[in-house]
């Protein structure tokens, strides 16, 4: 996958509307639609910068869809043996386990 996926993904997964990724980086949202497009070129590496520190991920990351070695090594031991076996799963099964630990990160929210 390249940057166009990724930042789709990422997205997708934080539940981040484009015209929010651009209010909050200052990047024009026709020129991060353009980005989405399948005709799109990836940013200057500036503009990545402020996109990944929107995003909270490695402008490495959107590139390529893997985070350095010392990004994982930040995670907690069971945050990395969440990862580790999720790759296990199923695209089925990964939504599942996905959805609940949202679920369970607003509910300790609301506690």
């Amino acid at each position: 996958m390249g940057f166009r996926e990724n930042l789709k993904s990422e997205l997708a997964f934080q539940d981040m509307p484009v015209k929010e990724l651009a209010a909050k980086s200052g990047i024009n949202k026709l020129t991060i639609d353009h980005w989405l497009s399948a005709k799109g070129k990836i940013p200057l590496l500036d503009k990545g910068v402020k996109i990944a520190q929107v995003l909270g991920v490695s402008v490495e990351y959107l590139v390529t869809g893997q985070d350095s070695p010392k990004a994982v090594q930040k995670l907690s031991n069971s945050s990395r043996l969440i990862a580790q076996l999720s790759e296990k799963l199923d695209d089925k099964k990964k939504a599942f386990v996905l959805d609940f630990i949202k679920w369970l990160a607003f509910r300790e929210d609301e506690v």
